[in-house]
């Protein structure tokens, strides 16, 4: 009997495998038209802190949308490891890679929940993704035992707006439906796991509703912040 994880798996494998060749364009519309998707994951992006020279995880990177983001922030001394399951998104993001010349972003094949992470490493970000990882508590754990001092974990995904009726709900969340079955998704609520995972892990968890509690964005850092501070994540709903 193959176990739920595996079946999870192999459907975001085989789904994303028909998905790699037009993803940068069809995300443009994810979760919904009118969403300000750059927009955020460069707010994501931010909310790292990074500086020149800094090392980053880009966890469940697909072909690599957050790529030019990260290179602005770290620069060409700085490291970034991008992690993805499915081999045809890896070869997108291998693809922009070589059109972009960058030499300090290594690619590995590797589910979330069995990737280990490199020990001091400054910051880690998922956008899009960790909602969708049966373990993403597990994942936060792991992530925030490898963090350096200071090092921020940032998460930007989807969720229910809280006051929504369960048949809006289903509605609403039909982006997913591809991924995971949204029956399963609605009752798993994995939003609510990666933010008590990352208080429980992490110092000063910064939680942001956006676009009408649709999606969020969650800052954590880990242990004090080093001489001079990084940039706060903000609080507020937006």
């Amino acid at each position: 009997m193959v176990a739920p994880t595996n079946r999870t798996q192999e459907r975001l494998i085989a789904t994303y495998r028909k998905k790699a060749k037009h993803y940068d364009i069809t995300s443009r519309l994810y979760p919904a038209p009118g969403y300000p998707q750059r927009a955020q994951r460069l707010r994501s992006v931010r909310a790292l802190g990074l500086r020149p020279g800094d090392s980053v995880i880009d966890m469940a990177c697909g072909t690599g949308l957050n790529f030019s983001l990260l290179e602005k922030a770290v620069g060409p001394g700085g490291r970034i490891v991008g992690v993805d399951l499915t081999d045809a998104m890896l070869a997108r993001a291998k693809d922009r890679i070589a059109a972009n010349g960058w030499s300090n972003i290594s690619l590995v094949q590797a589910d979330a929940a069995g990737f280990g992470f490199p020990a001091g490493v400054n910051a880690i970000l998922s956008t899009y993704a960790m909602t969708q990882v049966p373990e993403c508590a597990e994942v936060i754990a792991h992530g925030a035992a490898a963090l350096s001092a200071g090092g921020r974990w940032v998460v930007l995904d989807l969720k229910l707006p809280d006051s929504l009726p369960g048949w809006l709900a289903q509605l609403g969340t039909a982006t997913v439906r591809p991924f995971a079955s949204i029956d399963e998704w609605i009752m798993r609520r994995p939003w609510e796991a990666i933010r008590a995972a990352m208080q429980a892990e992490l110092a000063d968890l910064r939680w942001t509703e956006l676009f009408f509690g649709t999606a969020f964005l969650a800052v954590g850092s880990r242990g004090p912040e080093p001489s001079g501070g990084r940039p706060q994540g903000s609080g507020q709903s937006d």
